[in-house]
């Protein structure tokens, strides 16, 4: 199994297939990626943390949350050193350094969208996202395409709690959510994994030492 604990990365023997499949189709799955008990603190976090909202013009609309023992808990455990060679071995993209995200939710009566697009900026590399809703949603599947072509390259929903989908980011590729429909939201820890500037432990030391 491969998962973030409380504690640790836990790393199992699955990479040379996730590789495989990663080459192949630009994306994989990643079951259970987080460990039920920071699951359980994620929810309650997404439970009393603030939401603003946050349009991205013809891209996208949706709300973020605010709330940053929730976002410095996700980002510490995604930007192990651990975790984060596991992502350079899946993807290939041994460049990578930091991952950096946000925790945003997709509401059906709020009209929120998902357009496609590339993400292929600021140096980012590889894109996840993890479920962070505790019940299943309607919609809201991830969806990759060829620049410039109609078909679909690959359709993944991911609705169960804790799972994560990681994704190539590349001019050639386009990715893009499909609408949220029903009553509840979609919830997601999503971003990417970039290289160039300092990892993420190493900036949280020195932002330490300059308070």
């Amino acid at each position: 199994m491969i998962q973030l604990t409380p504690t640790r990365f836990v790393g199992g023997n699955e990479i040379r297939a996730l590789r495989d499949e990663f080459q192949e189709l630009h994306s994989v799955r990643l079951p259970a990626l987080l460990h039920p008990d920071v699951m359980r603190v994620m929810v309650q976090r997404l439970e009393t943390g603030a939401w603003i909202d946050k349009n991205h013009g013809k891209y996208g609309k949706e709300i973020i949350l605010d709330d940053p023992p929730a976002l410095h808990l996700a980002h510490f455990l995604s930007n192990t050193h651990e975790f984060l060679q596991f992502i350079r071995e899946l993807s290939g993209c041994t460049a990578i350094s930091h991952y950096g995200g946000r925790v945003y939710r997709m509401v059906p009566s709020l009209d929120h969208y998902d357009a496609w697009h590339s993400d292929a900026v600021k140096e980012r590399l590889v894109g996840m996202s993890i479920n962070l809703g505790p019940r299943p949603y309607l919609g809201g599947v991830f969806r990759l395409r060829e620049k410039g072509c109609d078909e679909i390259l690959r359709e993944l929903p991911n609705t169960v709690p804790g799972d994560a989908i990681l994704f190539r980011i590349s001019p050639e590729l386009q990715h893009m959510v499909s609408p949220v429909e029903g009553l509840e939201p979609k919830t997601a820890f999503a971003g990417w994994f970039q290289s160039g500037g300092p990892d993420f432990i190493s900036s949280v030391r020195t932002s330490t030492m300059l308070e």
